[in-house]
């Protein structure tokens, strides 16, 4: 993949995650927060900005969103092929839920 195309992706990628993240706070901020991963304070700047931020933001070469988790017992519990599957993704859900309220 070519720079110039690798960052292509980056702007898209940065662009559709803004529609989505301002939608999804629009929509019901509390779930928004929660499933984002972001603290109260970013979720009201990513709400209220206008679509020439969003278009200037997006425009970057640098990814505007990121992994919310880090850990690999996280990892670990999202690729499990266990029989207890379901029990693995809530337990992370549960872990990453911690991860916010840490943030905020």
């Amino acid at each position: 993949m070519k720079t110039e195309q690798l960052l292509d992706e980056i702007r898209d990628a940065n662009m559709t995650y803004l529609l989505l993240a301002q939608t999804m706070l629009r929509q019901d901020k509390a779930q928004a927060l929660y499933r984002l991963g972001i603290s109260e304070d970013v979720g009201s700047i990513i709400e209220a900005l206008s679509t020439a931020q969003v278009l200037k933001i997006a425009g970057s070469s640098m990814m505007v969103c990121r992994f919310r988790f880090d850990d690999s017992m996280v990892w670990d519990l999202l690729t499990s092929h266990s029989k207890e599957r379901s029990v693995a993704g809530v337990h992370a859900a549960i872990l990453m839920a911690g991860q916010v309220a840490e943030a905020a």
